[in-house]
């Protein structure tokens, strides 16, 4: 366990939270809300229309125009960060000076480089950060991780995650097809859950070397017509090696010629049984699937999801913080995935396999 993972019990009965970004934040103060010992006080945004509309509805009283100026008003115990790639580091930084744990969104930040800066200075301040691969807390995800830790799987030797979408791209001009702005496309921003996930399932095997290509036909053509800047691929992949020699395909795309509007599963194969976690009708539900042998005959399982609503990772995050015990998607595991991103791109450059 890092540094930064082992706390003692946080002293108070609640937690005050703010949420730094209010496009994917109102998710995240939902997500925050579900525990009854969190309080979400404070918001901030740039918009100020966004945050004054927001803060109505959802009944935050502090409103501020940007993180600096929440963090200097506010008493809190805990920040969510979900703005635009390129801030995560600096924002991560500013909220563990300030003595705030930090929830970061995917990805983890620009770089390895820059995950590693983040990690460090957690450990310094003596407070955590995660990192929000929300695809790991559905509940077929959370059934999967329960039947894998019982053994069920045996060990994963291949697997295949994708996430594709026929026409999904983000506005053109927007900070998404901005690589100074998202550090990339698709992979970045879609690929990193598919990945984490598919990372977390198989117990975060070491990888070895990375092959990755990269391709941006249908955005740079659609781009041009508009008069848009657009410097991402809108589709990659990759193949994973690692060391106890398992190895991933890795693919995401915004826009292919498929027949789905909306593509995500992940295939893991393993030597007693295999898993399939997979989205119902091109829409954000998800089921879990088992595939294994039982006395010479196939057997496929459908794993019944529960009743009520999952947890949510902002919930899991609070209960870690309150009774000071681990919490799920740490910082060094949101730098294993940084250091997969980077090799992608970094192969997709040279057209060679890169060590990540």
């Amino acid at each position: 366990m890092s540094a930064h993972n082992a706390f003692a019990p946080h002293p108070r009965e609640r937690l005050r939270v703010g949420v730094v970004g209010l496009g994917m934040g109102k998710a995240h103060i939902a997500g925050w809300r579900q525990h009854p010992q969190v309080d979400v006080v404070a918001i901030a945004d740039t918009d100020p229309q966004r945050l004054a509309a927001l803060g109505e509805e959802l009944q935050v009283p502090g409103r501020h125009a940007s993180l600096e100026a929440m963090l200097a008003a506010e008493r809190l115990d805990a920040v969510s960060l979900v703005t635009p790639n390129v801030f995560h580091k600096a924002q991560t930084l500013t909220a563990l000076a300030a003595g705030c744990h930090v929830l970061c969104e995917k990805p983890m930040a620009m770089s390895a480089d820059e995950g590693r800066e983040m990690i460090a200075a957690a450990e310094r301040a003596g407070r955590r950060l995660m990192i929000n691969f929300s695809y790991r807390f559905s509940a077929a995800s959370r059934q999967l991780k329960a039947q894998v830790d019982a053994g069920v799987f045996g060990d994963f030797y291949f697997g295949r995650s994708v996430w594709h979408r026929r026409r999904g791209m983000p506005g053109f001009g927007g900070w998404f097809g901005n690589r100074a702005m998202s550090g990339g496309g698709p992979l970045i921003d879609l690929g990193v859950h598919r990945l984490d996930l598919a990372l977390w399932l198989m117990g975060h095997p070491e990888p070895t070397w990375v092959m990755g290509s990269t391709y941006d036909p249908l955005a740079r053509e659609a781009a041009a017509r508009e008069g848009k800047a657009f410097d991402v691929e809108d589709l990659a992949s990759a193949y994973i090696r690692f060391a106890n020699g398992a190895s991933l395909v890795l693919e995401a795309s915004w826009a292919a010629h498929i027949a789905e509007a909306e593509l995500m599963e992940t295939r893991l194969l393993g030597t007693r049984a295999g898993l399939l976690q997979r989205n119902l009708d091109e829409t954000y539900r998800f089921e879990a699937r088992i595939f294994s042998d039982q006395h010479g005959a196939p057997v496929d399982s459908l794993l019944r999801p529960p009743t009520g609503t999952a947890p949510s990772a902002m919930h899991d995050f609070a209960a870690a913080i309150l009774a000071g015990t681990p919490h799920p998607a740490s910082g060094d595991e949101g730098l294993v995935v940084m250091r997969l991103l980077d090799a992608v791109y970094a192969s997709a450059r040279s057209g060679e396999p890169v060590r990540p």
